[in-house]
């Protein structure tokens, strides 16, 4: 008996067994799983529920559910980041140095425009902006009350963009009615 992808071993709708009335097919054959894994797991605190998109009472009572926007300790992440990279992320630089030879220099280039290259710099420096509060946004993507924790992954990018929007509004609504 091997892996079958079939549904004629599955039982009826009121609960009575199937007949066979055909041997397996070629094409309902299945592949032993290859267990393979994407990325590293990182083990963090939760650290608060800011977004839900079925009910805002999630969001007050703290309910962890599926696809709930969270809040998750930065710290593991910048420890793998330094270990990896050799970049300590998150941290202020040095701007006092860079202040005093800006001055000294050009002073006549306001605003110029910007290539492709500094607009993809000011993205990744939106990323470490998160890293310097110590907190990053997560979705959850396992089913907490079901399995008993709480998988995720960090949003980045137009996901994150988007999710920030949502949070600003709601916050915005929840500071006029008060």
């Amino acid at each position: 008996m091997g892996i079958s992808r079939d549904s004629m071993h599955k039982r009826r709708a009121t609960g009575g067994k199937k007949k066979a009335w055909r041997k397996n097919r070629k094409y309902e054959l299945g592949r032993q799983p290859a267990n393979t894994k994407l990325s590293s797991n990182k083990t963090t605190r939760i650290l608060d529920v800011v977004y839900d998109a079925a009910n805002n009472e999630l969001v007050r009572t703290q309910t962890l559910i599926k696809s709930a926007i969270v809040q998750v300790d930065a710290a593991p992440f910048k420890q793998w980041y330094l270990q990896h990279y050799g970049v300590d992320i998150g941290r202020k630089k040095k701007t006092a140095a860079k202040k005093e030879a800006s001055e000294e220099g050009e002073g006549t280039a306001e605003e110029t425009k910007k290539s492709n290259h500094v607009l993809w710099k000011l993205e990744k420096r939106q990323k470490d902006q998160q890293f310097g509060a110590g907190r990053l946004l997560a979705c959850i993507s396992s089913r907490p009350g079901q399995c008993g924790r709480a998988d995720g992954y960090i949003l980045e990018g137009k996901e994150q963009e988007f999710y920030m929007r949502k949070i600003q509004r709601k916050k915005g609504k929840g500071a006029g009615t008060a």
